[in-house]
């Protein structure tokens, strides 16, 4: 099991590398693993990351309603910046991109289009 920073550290480098499946698994490690207050923040960002794969796969309408349900699933802990997570700025990547695939469904490159996890 990963500390949490180590579970930012690395599901950043899996985004910044282009594999967001590969950091939603590494959020969903945390999400079953970690104390239960801390769930959602977890489940959220895996969404987050599932949502930026299937945007890069081109399937549009599950990549924008999975960063829309992460951006809700996170958005309570925006006032806390757990861990160092740019809780505010996340919520606001993953509703431009939903609202731009939305209007330009075609597949995004994955790693141009990933998020800064803290910040």
């Amino acid at each position: 099991m990963r500390t949490p920073d180590e579970t930012l550290r690395e599901a950043q480098r899996l985004l910044d590398a282009g594999m967001p499946f590969h950091a939603h698994e590494v959020f969903e490690d945390a999400w079953k693993s970690g104390p239960e207050a801390e769930r959602a923040l977890w489940r959220g960002l895996a969404q987050l990351a599932v949502g930026l794969t299937h945007a890069a796969r081109g399937n549009a309408s599950g990549g924008a309603t999975l960063l829309l349900r992460g951006a809700g699933g996170i958005e309570a802990y925006a006032g806390e910046r757990p861990y160092g997570i740019d809780v505010t700025g996340l919520v606001s990547w993953a509703r431009e991109l939903a609202d731009r695939i939305g209007r330009r469904p075609e597949p995004v490159p994955a790693a141009a289009s990933a998020p800064r996890l803290s910040g």
